[in-house]
């Protein structure tokens, strides 16, 4: 669904104005080279504070706490 809803946006914007889409079009590929490490560093982060979580919960759950 969310491609469909781009790909009709990039639609309506190749009509309006057809060079900012082509820009819009090669650029494209570009941006999500940049923005990868980004989401690499998110992951990292967010696999961090999951196991900081498990390690401070893991006393009331061995003492048979149930959340």
């Amino acid at each position: 669904m969310k491609a469909l809803i781009l790909f009709v946006a990039w639609c309506i914007l190749f009509v309006l104005a057809w060079p900012v889409a082509l820009l819009a079009l090669f650029l494209m590929p570009l941006v999500w080279l940049i923005t990868l490490p980004l989401r690499l560093v998110g992951i990292t982060f967010e696999a961090l504070f999951a196991l900081i979580r498990a390690l401070l919960f893991l006393p009331a759950r061995v003492l048979g706490w149930r959340g």
